[in-house]
């Protein structure tokens, strides 16, 4: 089950909880049923699940405001990079990175994610490990 942001998840979480917890009762050892200690402790972190959610969903707008800073941020320092030289990590097909260097180009912008402009290369700014002139 993935959880979502959207205002209905919590009711679907409840509800998906719920159709576990019947499930889990009606197929329970009779002979070992299901510990109150241990229901009570789902509820109350289905329960903190919620508030979580709902603190979320509050703090979205700042937290969009937060999104767009560090976008900005980013761009700013990617802006700064052009013409210089950085070493980044390249992963390989058999799971290990290797280090590539080369002199920044340029900068790109999709979908949120500023990326570098190296050669062949589209380098996100997490994989730079060094820079210089």
């Amino acid at each position: 089950m993935a959880i979502t942001t959207s205002a209905s998840s919590s009711t679907d979480i409840r509800t998906d909880y719920l159709k576990l917890l019947v499930a889990q009762l009606q197929h329970q050892d009779p002979l070992e049923p299901m510990d109150n200690n241990q229901m009570a402790s789902q509820l109350t972190q289905l329960s903190q699940l919620e508030q979580l959610e709902n603190q979320s969903l509050q703090l979205s707008g700042i937290s969009s405001g937060f999104e767009k800073v560090m976008l900005d941020v980013q761009k700013s320092q990617a802006t700064a990079m052009i013409g210089r030289q950085v070493a980044f990590e390249v992963p390989q097909e058999d799971g290990t990175t290797q280090t590539v260097s080369g002199k920044v180009e340029g900068v790109e912008i999709t979908d949120g994610q500023v990326t570098l402009i190296v050669g062949d290369y589209a380098v996100g700014l997490d994989t730079v490990r060094a820079i210089w002139n």
